[in-house]
């Protein structure tokens, strides 16, 4: 072995030229490895802290009519579908030694009505308990505007990119109420006309559900403006209003008043009989109020009921404990919500979140080719540039057999000149990748597009690489240097006495 290694030294200083173009290729292919090994860790962390940590968690409840899985931006603004079993739900959940926290809410698109347009816009809203949503997802989003609801507080949260988009189309601009239009927080266009700004404190909702018209346009107080932590642009359409005002609003039974677990109107016309029943045709026929006569309005002091599991919701977000096995926390999960009869289906985060989580599959699918394709190149490179050497060398070769070298010898001593310069060159790559994924965080590299977001991590350039990713970095390089010195070496010990003699 130690004589292997000698010659395979000499070798290389006798060969400055190529072994300095091997060297270079592998130092820059480990130095790329180990930066792409970062960005796929960092943006897999990212993912985890802004959609899992951020927003709704690993898992997500769903009715088991529904017939997409996807509800965090379903196509078309879909409604999805009612759960009213949330009795029946939480014990369940409960009882489940991998969950760590779980969270009703309901969630659906909604018509955001300007009185001074005939033109509707629109907005996701997403009904909670604030407290709770508070403890779940403490870090999602900063009030830039305004405060957080007190407890029992019926009222909204605006976010900022949505009242941007707002004002572009209708030119009214949402403040908090008993505030008014903060410089520093204005979109360009509003910045343009600061003096001329229309100020609205409250905004009309109109809940599209699916069925029967039963939806309330309801005004609400703006109690806050929002700005989410990261992928704003994406979060930003998303109003967080509190679960009772949302159920109002959707058409919903609400805590106080469930007496029956269907829409308020479906129940009114259940309960018609004979002439009542006649009377819906008549003159005075049920039809969807004008919301620029009278949009109900939602008393931000008006007390919010202790229990408001009674009520609907649409899907429960589920976080689970660090480190529990995915696939089978699934399983479980649907097996004990089949059985309890909960008419819900558990389904992985990447599919409840729709295309954000096939963005986030896309990319990290496309770094790891890359990752691959870098493979390839530098192990075609490294076979050409080592098959050369070894034709070139043929009659140094062909002596050493003459000389009885064996070949294995021959082909150890290929490897050892391979894993030499791998050792130096790539280790320096991987220190070299190791120490830029160290100061990249420190420069604060940030953008505002959302899906470069995703790809960083965060709002900042944030690669990652722990124990584990450096030691598959070094499996990744010694995969490459075994995989580069197979050919030349078959080439290297093809090479006979005879063909010494020939080539002199």
């Amino acid at each position: 072995m130690k004589l292997i290694a000698t010659i395979a030294w000499r070798n290389i200083l006798r060969h400055k030229g190529k072994s300095l173009v091997i060297g270079i290729i592998l130092f820059t292919g480990a130095f790329l490895m180990t930066l792409g090994n970062g960005v796929i860790s960092g943006m897999a962390r990212g993912i985890e802290k802004n959609i899992i940590e951020g927003f709704m968690g690993d898992i997500a409840l769903i009715s088991t009519a529904q017939k997409s899985d996807n509800i965090l931006l379903n196509l078309m603004g879909a409604s999805i579908e009612p759960i009213n079993t949330y009795k029946k739900i939480k014990p369940v959940l409960a009882a489940q030694p991998f969950i760590k926290s779980f969270l009703p809410v309901g969630k659906n698109l909604s018509m955001v009505l300007d009185e001074r347009s005939d033109t509707p816009g629109f907005a996701y809203l997403i009904g909670v308990d604030f407290a709770e949503y508070r403890k779940m997802f403490p870090d999602n989003f900063t009030v830039i505007e305004g405060s957080y609801p007190a407890p029992g507080e019926r009222a909204l949260l605006f976010p900022d990119f949505a009242r941007g988009e707002f004002y572009r189309y209708y030119n009214v601009w949402f403040v908090p109420e008993g505030g008014g239009a903060v410089k520093a927080n204005l979109s360009k266009e509003a910045l343009a006309d600061a003096d001329h700004l229309i100020l609205s404190s409250s905004a009309v909702l109109l809940g599209m559900s699916s069925g029967i018209n039963t939806t309330n346009d309801i005004r609400f107080p703006v109690r806050g403006v929002i700005k989410y932590r990261a992928l704003n642009q994406i979060f930003g359409h998303f109003c967080l209003v509190d679960i009772e005002a949302y159920r109002d609003c959707l058409g919903y039974f609400t805590a106080a008043d469930m007496a029956a677990q269907v829409p308020k109107e479906e129940k009114k016309l259940l309960g018609l009989e004979g002439g009542d029943l006649d009377s819906m045709f008549g003159e005075e026929a049920m039809v969807v109020a004008d919301y620029k006569k009278a949009p109900k309005k939602i008393a931000a002091e008006k007390a919010v009921p202790s229990d408001t599991e009674d009520g609907t919701y649409n899907v429960v977000f589920i976080r689970l404990v660090p480190g529990a096995g995915y696939d089978a926390a699934l399983e479980k999960l649907n097996r004990d919500l089949a059985a309890a009869g909960t008419g819900v289906k558990a389904v992985p985060w990447n599919k409840a979140s729709g295309p954000i989580g096939g963005m986030a599959v896309i990319i990290k699918g496309a770094l790891f080719v890359f990752v691959m394709l870098l493979f390839s190149v530098a192990i075609i490179i490294i076979v050409n540039t080592l098959s050369m050497a070894a034709m070139e060398r043929a009659s140094e070769i062909g002596m050493m057999r003459a000389i009885g070298a064996h070949k294995t010898f021959i082909a150890g001593m290929f490897l050892g000149e391979t894993a030499i310069l791998s050792a130096a060159f790539g280790g320096g790559g991987i220190i070299a990748g190791v120490i830029a994924v160290r100061v990249i965080p420190l420069l604060r590299i940030t953008t505002a597009n959302d899906m470069l977001q995703i790809l960083y991590g965060g709002n900042y350039f944030n690669p990652l690489l722990s124990v584990t990713g450096i030691l598959l970095t070094v499996l990744q390089l010694a995969l490459v240097t075994v995989i580069a010195a197979v050919y030349p070496m078959r080439v290297a010990t093809g090479i006979t006495p005879l063909d010494a003699i020939s080539r002199d």
